[in-house]
């Protein structure tokens, strides 16, 4: 089977969909808004869509991993961006150091957790 992607778009979902448009906005995506309770946010060629629908195991089984160029860097700039400050439920772990890189984490205030890593040189 010969791939020929463009992109890959997960679906996540929101427990206060207005609550994690701004949060998503505030995290440096742009938003398309599709229609009434389904946006696209995107970086670049990087997109994921926002759903206004809750599922509560879903949402706490959902991860995303976003590679990044320097996980210190983006580190520094989440803190800047005091966002646990700004919304009911978000947290962030600082930089863990594992065998194929670095990572930080990030959960949204849905409860949804963002993994930004930098994979090492050897990968």
């Amino acid at each position: 089977m010969e791939h020929r992607a463009a992109s890959l778009r997960p679906f996540i979902g929101a427990r206060d969909f207005e609550v994690s448009r701004s949060f998503y906005q505030d995290l440096g995506f742009e938003e398309v808004v599709l229609s009434p309770g389904f946006s696209l946010f995107k970086i670049n060629n990087l997109a994921f869509y926002l759903q206004d629908a809750y599922v509560k195991d879903w949402i706490d089984n959902t991860m995303l991993f976003l590679e990044v160029d320097d996980v210190g860097r983006y580190w520094n700039e989440l803190l800047a961006l005091d966002l646990p400050n700004k919304y009911e439920g978000v947290k962030l772990t600082p930089i863990r150091v594992e065998h194929w890189g670095r990572e930080c984490f990030l959960h949204d205030p849905s409860g949804i957790l963002w993994h930004f890593g930098q994979f090492s040189q050897t990968r």
